[in-house]
Formats: structure tokens, C-alpha cells, sequence
């Protein structure tokens, strides 16, 4: 006599959504360091009770179902997985996830959403159907296309996602006149916040500008995030980065990647090479480097989230090009009360109020200050 299959119970909408959302919460503790792939999540639920839980390890290997399933153990057999996206399909380094999700015996996918990567694009969840999986499909689906917004344009795009962080004072200044010393607009508390947003990015750019005015160091510096060192990206069409800067002088230490046009000196590319500093070139537009072509080279080496907190120029370059996916704006109450220089421009002032282009996701306060959050609209 055949042995029975062990059916999953009845299992509600609000269970689905609670359950996602918690895979979706796991899944970003590990945005920023799984690139070149996703950070994906996954839970594995059995008669209402976690049994396995799973996520992208850093580098983007093992895949969040296998370590899911491996954690469940026999109790996945007769369970339901929720995966914040498309199983993969494909053989790579590994195996197909949807071939070990059929073969651990789990009867039940919840996937937030279909993954747009060629590759897979819709075969991971047909591959589950076929062997008799019930397969659910966009659960979640807004926060998880959030979480995996890196993935998705760089698959589809060509490019990764890319936050744009300003800081401003009450009256919309970003620094002061050309000779005045180092604006510092937001509080301790402002600032451990952007500290967490980087370490949520795989890179954080800068154009030479910010880095010949302010000398950054660009590291994430929370403790018990020591293991986040994100790709510290120059925008330099002519390299003027200076061999003293913190940014060299730790280039061993932290990755430093120097974006340079195609007639900047070959003396000062080898100077900063003997330093560990990586320097590639890209195109000009205008005179200066062509954001869409660099951001087509970061995706080109694995990169998939970009903090963009170069000044207002490179800002308003971003948001006029629509590039600037996400924006965080902070706000000091405190106003410069004098000429300066503006955070952004009328023009681009007019893109991000513009809600056929940008809308508000949230405002929140940190410390005494305030921070307002944009997603374009896609």
C-alpha cells in the first residue's frame, strides 16, 4: 500500500501575509551583503509553527530555501515554504532551489513575487506546479519588490538601484560658501541612522568634489556591523583624488573604486593602483562622467545597491536622469540664515515634488531632526 501524503493544514490569508512579512524581515538582514544575488528569505511553516528559516549568505551563496530546508530537517516534509522570491531554476554553482524544495517534500510555495532574471522568470514557480507543489504567487509583493529592487533593475535595468541621501538645514542648504569650514547639519542621532542606510548598500558613491571638500571616510561605523564594508566609489573624471586622503590611505583595508574619464593621466591611475585603490574608466557626457554609463559598469561587477551621498550637482543629476530610485532627505531644524550652497536645485526641488515621477513613502524624526523618504515611481 502506497504511503499517504502528509497534507499541510488549512492555512489563512492573514497567516500568508504574517508569515511573508517575516520572511521578508529576515531577508533584509542581509541586504548589502549578498551581491552579486538577491537577498532573499525563507521560512518553512509547519501546522502554524516556524520549523526553518533561511537567507542569502554573504556572496550570495548557499540560497536562502536550502539553508530554509536544512534547518527544518525531516519536519519540511508536508510543510509550507515562504520565499521572498522565484525559487531558482537554473543550474549554476548550485543546483536548482525548486528541484530541493520538491525533493525535501514541501506541498505548499508562498512566493512574494516572480523573479525577472532570464534565467529563472517564471520556471522556478512552474517547476514547483508540475511536481504537484501548490504555488502561491505575490504574497508580499510590494515590500518584497522593495527589498529586491537592486536585483530587479540590474536584471532588467542594467543597472543596480541607487538611494540618493541629502542633508539640508530648515532653509535648504547643503554647505556654506567656498571658503567656509565643513557644514555640519544633522545630529548624532541623524547620523547613526544614515550609518544603518549604508550598511544596506553594497557601495556608496561620492564625486571628487565631496571628497577633495570633506576628506570622507565612507565605512560603515555602528558596532556589530563591523562586516559591512561596502565598495567606497569615486566619481573622479580626472583624478584628482589625493594619495593622502582617508580614503587611500585605507584602500587596503576598505575596496575603493575610482570612476575616471578617458583622459585622466595614466600617472595618477598608477599611483592610486600601487595604493590598492581600483580605478576603471567610463564615458563622458558634457565633460563630465555619464551617470547611465557608470552605473551600467557598477552593475557589470556584481553591484546591485548604490548610496549615492555625493553633493548637490551630483544630486540633481541623479533625479533629472531619473536614477535616484530611493531619496532620503534630512532635515535640521536649524536654518543657515546666510547664502550657501542649496541641497538641490529649483529644478530638481520641482522632479522630487512632482508625484507623477516621485512619492512620499514616510517621515519619520531622528533626534531633532527629520527624515523624509521617496521611491520613484516606476
Amino acid at each position: 500500500m502506497s504511503e499517504s501524503p502528509i497534507l499541510p493544514a488549512a492555512v489563512s490569508t492573514d497567516d500568508d501575509e504574517r508569515f511573508m512579512a517575516g520572511a521578508i524581515a529576515l531577508s533584509r538582514r542581509w541586504i548589502g551583503l549578498t551581491s552579486p544575488n538577491p537577498a532573499v528569505g525563507a521560512l518553512v511553516v509547519r501546522d502554524g509553527v516556524i520549523v526553518g528559516r533561511g537567507a542569502t549568505r554573504p556572496g550570495g551563496r548557499p540560497h536562502a530555501e536550502t539553508e530554509a530546508l536544512f534547518d527544518a530537517g525531516e519536519a519540511a516534509r508536508g510543510s509550507t515554504l515562504y520565499v521572498t522570491l522565484e525559487p531558482c531554476s537554473h543550474f549554476g554553482v548550485t543546483p536548482p532551489c525548486a528541484l530541493a524544495i520538491a525533493r525535501a517534500g514541501i506541498t505548499r510555495v508562498v512566493s512574494a513575487l516572480e523573479d525577472p532574471d532570464p534565467r529563472v522568470a517564471g520556471r522556478g514557480h512552474q517547476i514547483l506546479r508540475d511536481a504537484g507543489i501548490e504555488t502561491i504567487v505575490g504574497v508580499g509583493r510590494e515590500a518584497a519588490r522593495l527589498a529586491n529592487l537592486g536585483h530587479i533593475l540590474r536584471v532588467s535595468a542594467g543597472r543596480p538601484m541607487l538611494t540618493l541621501k541629502l542633508a539640508e538645514t530648515a532653509d535648504g542648504y547643503a554647505a556654506g560658501g567656498e571658503h567656509d569650514p565643513r557644514l555640519m547639519i544633522t545630529c548624532h542621532a541623524a547620523n547613526n541612522l544614515v550609518q544603518m542606510m549604508r550598511a544596506l548598500h553594497d557601495s556608496i558613491m561620492v564625486g571628487i568634489g565631496t571628497v577633495l571638500a570633506d576628506d570622507p571616510l565612507m565605512t560603515v561605523r555602528l558596532p556589530g556591523l563591523e562586516d559591512r564594508r561596502p565598495v567606497r566609489i569615486v566619481l573622479d573624471t580626472h583624478l584628482r583624488l589625493p594619495l593622502r586622503s582617508r580614503l587611500v590611505l585605507t584602500a587596503r583595508d576598505y575596496p575603493v573604486l575610482v570612476v575616471a574619464g578617458s583622459q585622466a593621466p595614466l600617472e595618477a591611475q598608477r599611483a592610486l593602483e600601487a595604493a590598492g585603490v581600483t580605478v576603471t574608466r567610463c564615458a563622458l557626457s558634457g565633460g563630465t562622467l555619464d551617470l547611465p554609463d557608470v552605473l551600467r559598469m557598477l552593475a557589470g561587477r556584481g553591484l546591485t545597491r548604490v548610496f549615492s551621498e555625493g553633493g548637490p550637482t551630483i544630486a540633481g543629476q541623479l533625479l533629472k536622469a531619473g536614477l535616484a530610485d530611493e531619496v532620503a532627505m534630512l532635515t535640521s531644524p536649524k536654518p543657515f540664515a546666510r547664502p550657501g550652497v542649496l541641497a538641490l536645485s529649483n529644478e530638481a526641488r520641482q522632479i522630487l515634488g512632482d508625484g507623477a515621477r516621485y512619492r512620499q513613502l514616510a517621515e519619520i524624526v531622528a533626534g531633532v531632526d527629520r527624515l523624509r523618504r521617496w521611491e520613484r515611481v516606476f
